[in-house]
């Protein structure tokens, strides 16, 4: 497993645990434990806990036989199941913690209505939303031609006949139908080339042998072990009935035969049950539903069993000719011996755990290093991992050469999951493109492929993406994969094929389609990096943006947003033309809060329809951005998203900032009045300062503190990488820590600094309305316009003390951040703020006065 996956694995067990522990820390103890154990060791390891589970469970004789079944089955990851079973029976506390879980689990699985699933990321959850959001008639068609497809295949299961609808559902592409083949084995049994068993009750024998000589009953008796090796019973030797389809064929012999003779038929009889079970095994996976490995498996085994026929052959040939015994007919067949009890090893294996593709290779290649010590028997083993080997190669080959997964059986490694044919491929295909369309299915990953598993899917993905944009992909070091012993040959040819696509790839993304030219455009006008296209576009659209949202014309802001970028330096940009203006049906805290509250309490607050929401146009507009494919796969919808919630965030600070530089200029009539009359607003120039003081600081923060760092970051970053999964790590990582930094993701400050931004609203529209009046009004009419019969000076006190409470509110929340992780970006905005110790006073008092109100509350709730 890649770092980056165990790296992203381990951040969302911690996340969904609510652990604090470092993902780093975890990730690190995790790849010095796996380097320090040595294969021994994790067998001893594997064993002892087998023990310790054992006497823990209530029934440890039926806990030892189920493991001993499932090993026999050769489970996917039964030994490190077995160790996390141990852990857990080992601590209390995690024992614990499970069983509230399961209950937990266990009442949501009644109440389904409660909880909807879960959704790991903000981008994710908004992503989602918005697909939905999306769908216009203009799809329609599209969304009928794939309901009628879906339904045609869900229509051809149920036509087929239900002994086979079931291996069919697991074992086929969804393109594909496989034939359904008469069950010849039941219908007519005479076709069979296994033993014939449809006696019910004690076998029957021929005529005693007992008045019979010794040599002459030898005779007979060469004559029935003959038949039986190949498949018929005999007179005194008779098949008895199967206790299950994969078990071991047992025989009954005569009681009238001589006990020697007797004794030294047991010791060959086995040769025949060898024969029963590989003749069984070809029989059944010679069937379509099987898969192409099984297939080429049965035709490498019936080409060892024709061998094994002509043996037998001879055998009867040297009988017929006279002076033939059963200790001749016993030194004879040792080697083949030997080698039928290898392929009927194999075969039940294979027929007991039901593997398939992957599986079988693994189950073959284990059987294949198992045998170091028998050189014929490894060879033969090796043998018959090559010949199965070779369609799943062939899969291998197309897809890491050309990006195809030919399939048909749901036996590689990489599940293709798309459902639309390739011309109605979107040109905005979304992020689930990336991850979702192709996938590791682990259980069937062959044991000798599972460190190169995710190289496999990333070079396909790779050569995939470059087919759909036309281009021809033909790797210049395309080989021949075939399997070996060591590694080192098919490994070679994989990593080879994976630097190709990548190279081709980034190289596409980075030079023909300009990526990081987008990405730059991106930024300007989503994070407000270029000044005077934001300036003239606010000055052109706050008429129209300050209407309710239903009243607004979004033609003319078409008309606008084209203006601005004309007349101001965007002019420049080669991708202006990609700009779209979008009124969403939400403003930024609702959609905020509806993402962080999924899977808690307020859960069901956030789940109102958007048309009960009255907003205007301030709160509800955000850039679009038109991104066509290959691009997208980087600018999908999750990162145009949090481009959108980063730049709404800005967008309304930046509306707050230029209300209160409107107050500053209309305050300036101020200086034509008396001083006494002039000494009226002090107080409210002095508040006026601080909002803007405060407003322009935390723009200052996000835009040059948190955002210029992290793209510098991300820009080095993204001349370093190697591939396409690495450049989407990279943007992935930027828009997190810029939504982190931002304060978008925790709650109370989203929704403090929401609050602090009203207040500066609220107290803009107040002093507006007084300063439409010159001279000053009088004391009598301050009193009759002042809210609920307060004067002038008394609703500034009231904004004032109102402002302090809720900036003082967000330092002190922002401190307490600070002292969690002294590496807190968010201390930044604290220092600058309270750069002249103005708020340290009131903030040490809340800090004194809070221990008093928490234990106040425990004494009365006491």
């Amino acid at each position: 497993m890649s770092e980056f996956k165990l790296h992203h694995l381990v951040t969302e067990l911690i996340e969904h645990l609510g652990s604090r522990a470092s993902p780093e820390w975890c990730v690190e103890n995790l790849q010095k434990d796996s380097a320090a154990t040595s294969l021994s060791s994790y067998n001893h390891v594997t064993q002892s806990c087998i023990r310790q589970l054992a006497r823990k469970s209530p029934d440890p004789q039926s806990f030892i036989a189920k493991y001993e079944e499932l090993k026999a089955k050769d489970t996917d990851c039964l030994r490190p199941f077995v160790q996390l079973l141990s852990v857990i029976s080992e601590d209390r506390k995690l024992k614990e913690y499970l069983q509230k879980n399961a209950k937990k689990a266990t009442t949501e699985l009644q109440n389904p209505q409660v909880s909807q699933g879960s959704i790991g990321s903000i981008s994710g959850a908004v992503a989602d939303s918005k697909v939905i959001e999306n769908v216009t008639t203009k799809d329609l068609p599209r969304i009928r031609i794939r309901l009628q497809k879906e339904a045609e295949i869900a229509l051809g299961k149920r036509t087929l006949p239900s002994s086979k609808r079931e291996n069919q559902g697991k074992a086929r592409h969804p393109n594909y139908h496989s034939p359904v083949m008469p069950n010849w084995n039941n219908v007519r049994p005479n076709m069979n080339l296994d033993f014939i068993t449809d006696h019910s009750g004690p076998a029957l024998f021929s005529a005693p042998l007992g008045p019979i000589p010794v040599c002459s009953q030898e005779s007979m008796l060469l004559e029935d072990i003959l038949s039986c090796l190949e498949g018929a019973e005999g007179d005194y030797i008779v098949p008895d009935p199967l206790q299950g389809p994969y078990e071991t064929r047992m025989f009954s012999i005569s009681e009238s035969v001589d006990p020697s003779l007797r004794e030294f038929t047991e010791k060959i009889l086995p040769l025949a049950s060898h024969y029963s079970m590989v003749m069984r095994f070809i029989q059944e996976k010679s069937q379509f539903e099987y898969g192409q490995v099984n297939h080429a498996l049965t035709a490498a085994m019936t080409a060892l069993m024709k061998d094994y026929m002509v043996f037998v052959a001879q055998l009867e040939t040297a009988h017929r000719k006279g002076s033939f015994t059963l200790h001749k007919l016993w030194f004879f067949i040792q080697p083949t011996l030997h080698t039928m009890e290898i392929l009927a090893n194999i075969a039940s294996t294979i027929s007991k755990s039901g593997a398939k593709g992957g599986k079988v290779l693994s189950l073959l290649h284990e059987r294949t290093s198992s045998y170091t010590g028998d050189p014929t028997g490894q060879e033969l083993c090796l043998y018959l991992t090559q010949k199965a080997c070779v369609p799943y190669m062939e899969i291998l080959e197309k897809w890491v050469y050309k990006g195809v997964i030919c399939d048909p059986y749901q036996e590689f490694l990489v599940e293709d999951n798309e459902v639309i044919q390739k011309e109605e491929l979107p040109l905005d295909y979304s992020a689930d493109y990336w991850e979702k369309r192709y996938t590791i299915r682990r259980e069937r990953i062959p044991v000798f492929l599972e460190r190169v598993a995710d190289v496999i899917l990333r070079t396909g993905k790779y050569l995939n993406v470059i087919r759909q944009c036309g281009k021809n992909v033909k790797s210049p070091q395309a080989e021949e994969i075939v399997y070996t012993i060591k590694k080192r040959q098919y490994v070679e040819a994989i990593e080879k094929a994976y630097h190709f696509a990548s190279i081709t790839l980034l190289q596409l993304l980075m030079q023909e389609n300009d990526l990081m030219g987008r990405l730059r455009s991106v930024k300007h006008y989503f994070l407000l990096d270029q000044g005077d296209f934001i300036v003239q576009f606010m000055d052109s659209c706050e008429a129209e943006l300050s209407k309710n949202i239903d009243d607004i014309v979004p033609t003319r802001l078409e008309s606008l947003l084209e203006l601005a970028l004309r007349t101001s330096a965007a002019n420049g940009d080669p991708y202006k033309d990609d700009m779209r203006t979008e009124l969403l049906p939400y403003d930024l805290m609702f959609q905020m809060f509806k993402i962080l509250s999924i899977e808690t309490d307020e859960e069901k607050e956030y789940r109102l329809p958007s048309d009960k929401l009255q907003l205007l146009g301030l709160e509800s507009f955000s850039f679009g951005y038109e991104v066509k494919w290959p691009v997208s796969l980087v600018l999908n919808r999750r990162a145009i998203a949090c481009y959108q919630m980063i730049f709404r965030h800005l967008f309304y600070c930046k509306h707050v900032e230029r209300l209160l530089c409107r107050v500053w200029i209309c305050n300036k009539v101020a200086k034509s009045f008396a001083l006494r009359a002039a000494k009226t607003y002090a107080s409210a120039f002095a508040l006026r300062q601080r909002m803007l003081n405060c407003v322009q600081n935390l723009e200052y923060y996000m835009m040059v503190e948190v955002i210029e760092p992290n793209w510098v970051t991300f820009f080095s970053s993204i001349n370093k990488v190697n591939n396409v999964d690495d450049v989407l790590v990279c943007h992935s990582d930027f828009l997190d820590n810029c939504l982190k930094d931002c304060m978008l993701t925790n709650p109370t400050l989203l929704r403090t600094v929401n609050k602090l931004m009203a207040v500066c609203v609220q107290f803009c529209h107040f002093i507006q309305v007084f300063a439409l009046e010159t001279p000053p009004p009088s004391p009598e009419h301050q009193s009759t316009m002042a809210c609920d019969s307060d004067s002038f000076e008394q609703s500034i006190a009231k904004f004032n003390l109102q402002f302090t409470a809720v900036l003082v509110g967000l330092l002190d929340k922002i401190s307490e951040l600070g002292r969690e992780n002294n590496g807190e970006k968010l201390l930044n905005v604290l220092y600058r703020l309270d750069f002249n110790t103005f708020y340290t006073e009131q903030l040490e008092r809340l800090c004194t006065d809070r221990p008093m109100v928490e234990n106040g509350k425990e004494g009365t709730s006491g």
